[in-house]
């Protein structure tokens, strides 16, 4: 959490922190700022001392809904910088932030860099504070980083607003099963009420159009069917028409609208009807997933959860990423993640890591799955849960998790045997 912040730096030892970046969004000075919609500025902290956000003139109002102490760069001399520098923007940001700190109180000592900028620049600018500011030592961590785990554990606001996004997803993800529902079916095409044939493009926008209207955006939604579905990332066909009998694996995890929380659930269906090995397969998954479930338990191991659902799948027979690493069917992939402000943070739930634990104020993914392509199906099933403060693994994902949408108005026939 934010709160830990204090004792994060000091455990790596840092004096100071920076999250910079550019335009783009940019999740460490997103975190810091309390979601402040800012672009360029920069926060500068010094340990067990208030966090300093220094921001353009033109976003002061934005910057002070932080929280955080705000100053412009002009306040604090950038321009003189730049000017100095000949207009050497580089060289100029590389002398205003020894200013900063100095202002600070910190004349030299050990800074975390954080946040997102383009590489080349952000290596630039590495190598220019190296040589220019020896006072200092400039610290770049690559895996497990301070930020990173402060955004292991959410606190209670940040779960009230995961919790709201999750509500509004399941809204979502109810509207386009009612809208396929009430498809008529011709044979195995699905059609509107116009006799048109349905594509996956014209659910996606149906799902789009509904996420905006709740204040979500959609972050590239997997609606993929028939083999498609058994490519476990593979976004679907816009033009391909909805078929009856066919698996179809909806991944929908959108964010906050701009930039924010996200949730995260996946559902499988088979429209009308579904054939005896789909519904084997989903049957095989939806076992795993129980499965899982039951071995969680506040601070144990996470790869204790991915090792059951591995013995499950194995036991069956289907290859995995333990028994045969460079499979392409089966179960491909580890049983979650971490979901926050990224789509995917910590704790990995992965057989491969052994030191993440199950913690109160974990937000994760528990998505078991089965994938054949060649077949001509995949099955995924996924819950976003929360940890909660009676170490409890609750789920954000009410929407139910039958395999088959019955049509309304079913004219067609079909040989499910």
């Amino acid at each position: 959490m934010k709160s830990d912040i204090d004792r994060l730096m000091r455990e790596r030892e840092l004096d100071a922190i920076i999250v910079t970046g550019g335009e783009e969004f940019n999740t460490a000075r997103y975190y810091l700022s309390n979601g402040a919609r800012i672009t360029h500025g920069a926060i500068f902290k010094v340990i067990d001392e208030p966090a300093l956000l220094v921001c353009n003139r033109m976003e002061v109002e934005e910057a002070a809904k932080s929280g955080l102490v705000v100053q412009t760069d002009v306040e604090l001399g950038y321009y003189d910088r730049l000017k100095e520098a000949e207009g050497d923007s580089q060289k100029a940001t590389v002398h205003f932030w020894s200013d900063v700190l100095a202002r600070l109180g910190l004349s030299e000592g050990r800074v975390g860099l954080y946040g997102a900028w383009q590489v080349n620049k952000t290596i630039a600018l590495y190598k220019l504070l190296a040589a220019e500011l020896a006072q200092y030592e400039f610290v770049a961590e690559a895996e497990g980083t301070l930020i990173e785990e402060a955004m292991l554990t959410k606190d209670a606001d940040e779960i009230r607003r995961i919790r709201s996004v999750a509500e509004r997803t399941n809204a979502v993800m109810a509207i386009v099963w009612d809208y396929i529902a009430g498809l008529r079916r011709a044979g195995d095409d699905l059609l509107d009420d116009g006799g048109r044939p349905v594509t996956i493009g014209d659910i996606k926008a149906l799902t789009r159009r509904e996420l905006m209207a709740r204040g979500l955006e959609d972050t590239a939604m997997i609606f993929a069917q028939g083999r498609d579905a058994g490519f476990p990332h593979s976004r679907g066909e816009a033009d391909m028409p909805l078929q009856a009998g066919q698996a179809i694996v909806f991944d929908l995890f959108p964010r906050e609208l701009g930039g924010g929380y996200h949730h995260d659930m996946t559902r499988t269906w088979c429209i009308g009807y579904a054939p005896p090995e789909i519904q084997a397969t989903y049957d095989r998954v939806m076992q795993a997933f129980d499965i899982s479930v039951e071995a969680f338990g506040l601070n144990k191991p996470t790869h204790l959860m991915q090792e059951a659902v591995l013995d499950h799948f194995e036991g069956a027979g289907h290859p995995t990423i333990r028994s045969h690493p460079s499979t392409m069917e089966g179960y491909v992939h580890t049983l979650g993640h971490g979901v926050g402000i990224d789509i995917h943070e910590r704790p990995s739930i992965s057989h491969m890591r052994k030191d993440e634990l199950c913690q109160v104020g974990n937000i994760l993914t528990i998505e078991p799955g089965l994938y054949y392509p060649e077949r001509g199906f995949g099955v995924r099933v996924e819950d976003l849960f929360v940890v909660d403060e009676n170490g409890e693994l609750v789920s954000l994902t009410p929407f139910r998790k039958d395999l088959v949408i019955p049509l309304k108005d079913d004219g067609g026939e079909h040989n499910d045997e």
